[in-house]
């Protein structure tokens, strides 16, 4: 069976999706998507990189968030899924696949947007594993809009208190559980570097993230707690048909890149691995860009 290990052609090794003009009410969900998103549900294969490792990995029901819980499972990892209460029917499918894979999964809705939600769902990733060793930050807003004008306040607002705050507060709260060895991975994105006119909002907060990143590593290092960011391009989750990108502009979507084509949760899955896992030792304060050959700094 083909899998992530599998050499292959990255121009052709998934498919080139021209996704037809829908648009789902946020948060969207996985299940709705057309096409469906490739999660490695599949194809991710597992190689005890994580074996007895306890990871809380937010926006986990669907896209990156959801392949990352896969693949950690795979690895041997505990997870605890955080996700918005409507996206229930897609968390539950991926508790199923982690458990599948021998691994113990925690539901946990809710909404980060509170910051004593963000304080309970550490605690409860801390009694129910035992421990916490893998903080990844990952649950996201991103809505498309062609002028500053169409950004109103409670999206503005929106934005940062989904995609900073909760970083902010679920790192602070995690910290102290958090042994040396342990790692926080933010997802940060392409929109850091090279922002489109079209997502003002959302990638000033993509650079807020990469300088807490670099910042709070600085600060951990001496204390043997890694912090990394990974950098997304254009990837198919359901942040795209939800008002992520204009939805005149989803058959295009993707195209733009050098390998000419949209990336998938399933190739973003690895990236997580590797800075969650001992071999990247000596990796901190860096931004692992994964966006199909679009130039960064």
């Amino acid at each position: 069976m083909t899998d992530q290990y599998t050499f292959r052609n990255p121009v052709t090794a998934y498919p080139q999706i021209e996704p037809p003009e829908q648009r789902q009410p946020e948060p969207g969900l996985d299940a709705k998507m057309t096409p469906k998103a490739d999660l490695g549900e599949d194809s991710y294969r597992g190689t005890g990189r994580l074996e007895g490792r306890k990871a809380l990995v937010t926006g986990a029901d669907s896209g990156i968030g959801a392949a990352t819980a896969i693949a950690f499972a795979r690895e041997g990892a505990d997870v605890v899924m955080s996700y918005l209460p409507e996206e229930e029917a897609d968390a539950t499918r991926i508790a199923n696949l982690v458990e599948k894979a021998g691994r113990k999964a925690v539901k946990v809705p809710g909404d980060l947007k509170d910051s004593a939600v963000c304080r309970d769902l550490v605690e409860t990733a801390v009694r129910e594993l035992g421990g916490l060793d893998i903080l990844v930050n990952n649950a996201g807003k991103q809505v498309a809009q062609e002028s500053l004008a169409d950004i109103d306040d409670v999206q503005f607002d929106d934005t940062y208190k989904t995609n900073v705050y909760p970083m902010f507060w679920l790192t602070k709260e995690a910290l102290p559980h958090m042994p040396a060895g342990s790692t926080v991975i933010n997802t940060t994105s392409i929109q850091a570097y090279s922002p489109s006119k079209t997502l003002v909002d959302y990638a000033s907060t993509k650079g807020a993230i990469n300088n807490f990143t670099k910042g709070l590593a600085q600060q951990l290092a001496p204390k043997g707690i890694r912090v990394n960011a990974v950098a997304p391009g254009p990837i198919w989750t359901p942040l795209q048909p939800t008002g992520g990108q204009l939805t005149e502009d989803l058959p295009e979507f993707g195209k733009e890149t050098p390998l000419g084509r949209a990336g998938q949760p399933a190739e973003l899955a690895p990236a997580y691995v590797f800075l969650a896992s001992a071999e990247s030792s000596y990796v901190i304060g860096e931004t692992l860009n994964v966006n199909g050959g679009m130039p960064t700094p």
